[in-house]
């Protein structure tokens, strides 16, 4: 009987196994030129960190101990990150988003009471759902409209679709037709993942478990969480009169209480980074896995985006580390 190595992984205070895939998947990310960046809380405060795409050489983008910096989303040059940014206290309290170059530097207002910033497919805009509620909250769907906010100009476009509502974590296909989103409680869905007409009316149930989904550079692949413990991958086919998915498979899965979340590609298409750590075990707490909650023992990882369980833990610290997103080759290299 052939015999199936497996190594012992730590996370947290929970130790789980997985299959054998470390050491020479390492040894590949260290030859890649692209870098990863993430939240993370650091000495009480949301900052925006960055590392090479084995996890080594972290440095903090952002460094404002009074300023929390979270979600960022790189733009497709490389060249400016959008992020949220928490402001206020109290019944003052909101969330914002920003855009500013990759350096930090040059920070601009987009949008007052807004969340889930994403860049268009040319990069010259960022696109962003305005906040439902007037008051803060933690819930990643209190969203109502879709905007972009146009970097030239400063001028603000709503999308064509009145009617979109209860949107997160939304990305653009790369020919800028689509917008990949999920939905909860909206746009007559309770949840689910949906293909939104980027400059039209049209809105596709794509019929896929889970949320927070992510589309692959060349625009034919999606992946997403089908549920807390499982990341997958499909093919998104744009033949037919409506978008869908197939070939739908399996890229990482953990075991309870270890979640996986937040996937995305990089730009090679070749990996996915992801984060992961312990679910909550308070039934009434914000989910770790949401934007601005601190997620003690969570850690970035990268998984081989053509495998099964082929992963590496890259940071090391567990400091609320989530919502990896890829650096483009074009600041590969800094």
């Amino acid at each position: 009987m052939k015999t199936t190595h497996r190594i012992l992984l730590a996370l947290a205070h929970v130790t789980l196994v997985f299959p054998l895939a470390a050491a020479d998947l390492r040894d590949e990310l260290k030859r890649l030129p692209y870098k990863i960046v993430f939240e993370s809380y650091r000495d009480d405060n949301w900052e925006i960190c960055q590392v090479n795409a084995d996890g080594s050489h972290l440095v903090n983008l952002t460094k404002t101990p009074k300023i929390h910096e979270m979600y960022p989303q790189v733009s497709p040059d490389g060249s400016k990150i959008a992020f949220v940014v928490d402001e206020g206290e109290g019944t003052n309290k909101v969330r914002n988003v920003y855009e500013m170059n990759y350096d930090g530097k040059r920070r601009t207002l987009v949008a007052r009471n807004a969340r889930y910033p994403f860049w268009n497919a040319a990069g010259t805009g960022v696109m962003y759902v305005p906040g439902e509620l007037e008051g803060f909250t933690l819930r990643d769907y209190a969203s109502r409209g879709l905007m972009t906010w146009d970097v030239a100009t400063r001028k603000v476009k709503p999308h064509p679709n009145p009617a979109i509502e209860h949107l997160y974590n939304l990305s653009s296909t790369p020919d800028g037709q689509w917008i990949i989103a999920t939905v909860h409680a909206g746009m007559n869905c309770k949840h689910g993942i949906l293909a939104v007409e980027a400059n039209g009316d049209k809105v596709v149930n794509l019929g896929l478990p889970g949320c927070r989904p992510d589309v692959s550079p060349d625009g034919k692949h999606v992946a997403w969480g089908a549920n807390d413990f499982q990341l997958r991958v499909g093919d998104l086919d744009f033949s037919g009169p409506e978008p869908k998915v197939v070939n739908q498979r399996c890229v990482v899965a953990t075991e309870k209480p270890i979640e996986a979340y937040h996937v995305d590609w990089s730009p090679d298409g070749r990996y996915l980074a992801f984060a992961s750590g312990t679910k909550s075990e308070k039934k009434l707490a914000p989910a770790p896995e949401f934007v601005g909650v601190v997620a003690a023992g969570w850690h970035i990882f990268v998984a081989d985006a053509n495998a099964s369980n082929r992963f590496v833990q890259i940071t090391t610290d567990g400091i609320s580390n989530k919502e990896p997103d890829w650096v483009p080759i074009a600041k590969g290299k800094r």
